[in-house]
């Protein structure tokens, strides 16, 4: 069978819109792109997407970052997480949040996971039980959410401090509930490929003041903590301001005037993203010998990338499965490979954590491909590539 093709870049995000360049141009021509440089009786740039995400996400409080990195580094030492402690979390999940625990002086014990690329909630049982580890810092990775009601059972009985990371899950819900609230603090992305785009960038959220006053001083706040958008009232800050270092990473004005209007139609972009991803489910899913994982019914996902398993597939084939792909077009990443490739790595990689026995992980990730769904892409788009996935793959499938 010959098959057209693909020809659209899979890096390609659709350009900034026009309101955004306009308010990035009037910060520009203000000369004021500092996060604290502003005139009298001016509320910054930061400081109103600040508000304007805690409203969305329905939290009390939202600090703007740096990156969605820094967000999670500061969260974990707001917390109080103290040097060489152990920290829960996904193995499935990419170089930044085991970097953010180490960057926090954290040890991460890495959490089995299943098929369905959630967490094994009785390995995280066990292992919670077994390191005493007092943290965990869950990885929603490429926008799967695990039984979140079960996962909050084990997070109480055991007493751990949840921080969720959100970089792929901005917008998603278990129930009526947005990811990113089911613990002490939610962090977010906003780097090129996530759900919102400032270049590079994050958010933290959280309901808890004290957490939020130590991020806020650990962010570069100075004693300037009152120009926050959602921030705690300035009696908080009186013993925290002057207990807590400070580590600049809070977002300038240039990044957050470039957000705020996109984030009045994230809801509809959801909705876009989520037609691609179900155009390629749907006819992956028709082919016996690839599996596609499954969602629970109480989660409302974010389908920004689409994840597959080939469990017949050697290594050897996984790459020549790769190459073949690429030649027609698609760009796909694989998880079994332990060389780090792009943006793409996986735990036998990150030689400054101590090598970790993941036998479970390691099989499912060793047949785990990857593909990106911009926006860019139509939804004819996304039928013709699936259709590329599915000749590409048939020479590998064993029944």
């Amino acid at each position: 069978m010959s098959i057209k093709a693909f020809t659209r870049p899979f890096t390609q995000q659709e350009p900034i819109n026009q309101e955004a360049i306009d308010a990035a141009t009037k910060v520009l021509k203000s000369g004021r792109l500092h996060r604290y440089n502003t005139i009298e009786n001016e509320l910054s740039e930061a400081a109103l997407l600040e508000e304007e995400y805690a409203t969305y996400q329905q939290s009390k409080y939202c600090l703007a970052c740096a990156s969605g990195g820094y967000a999670m580094s500061v969260a974990l030492k707001a917390a109080g997480l103290k040097l060489g402690e152990s920290v829960l979390t996904n193995t499935f999940t990419l170089a930044p949040v085991p970097g953010a625990i180490s960057n926090a002086g954290g040890n991460p014990i890495f959490v089995e996971i299943t098929k369905d690329l959630i967490l094994d909630l009785e390995d995280l049982s066990k292992k919670a039980e077994e390191s005493g580890a007092r943290f965990l810092l869950i990885s929603h990775m490429r926008g799967h959410l695990v039984d979140m009601d079960q996962l909050m059972k084990i997070v109480n009985e055991n007493n751990l401090i949840l921080i969720e990371d959100c970089a792929h899950t901005m917008g998603a819900q278990w129930k009526d509930q947005r990811s990113g609230n089911f613990g002490l603090a939610g962090c977010f992305s906003t780097q090129t490929y996530k759900h919102l785009n400032s270049g590079e960038g994050g958010l933290l959220t959280s309901n808890d003041e004290e957490f939020m006053a130590r991020a806020i001083i650990y962010s570069g706040s100075y004693m300037l903590y009152e120009r926050h958008g959602a921030a705690p009232s300035s009696k908080v800050f009186e013993d925290i301001r002057l207990e807590t270092p400070n580590y600049s990473g809070r977002m300038d004005n240039l990044r957050a005037s470039i957000l705020r209007p996109q984030l009045k139609n994230l809801e509809k972009n959801i909705t876009r993203w989520n037609q691609r991803y179900q155009a390629v489910e749907t006819a992956l899913k028709e082919i016996k010998g690839i599996e596609v994982p499954l969602r629970f019914k109480e989660e409302r996902y974010v389908g920004s990338s689409i994840q597959f398993r080939i469990p017949s597939i050697t290594a050897t084939e996984a790459e020549l499965f790769i190459k073949k792909n690429k030649e027609l077009g698609v760009e796909l990443k694989w998880f079994g490979n332990d060389d780090p490739s792009g943006f793409t790595s996986n735990h036998k990689s990150w030689k400054y954590v101590g090598r970790q026995q993941l036998n479970n992980s390691d099989e499912i990730l060793s047949s785990l491909f990857d593909l990106r769904l911009p926006l860019t892409f139509s939804i004819d788009d996304c039928i013709h590539l699936s259709k590329i996935i599915i000749e590409c793959s048939s020479q590998f499938i064993k029944h």
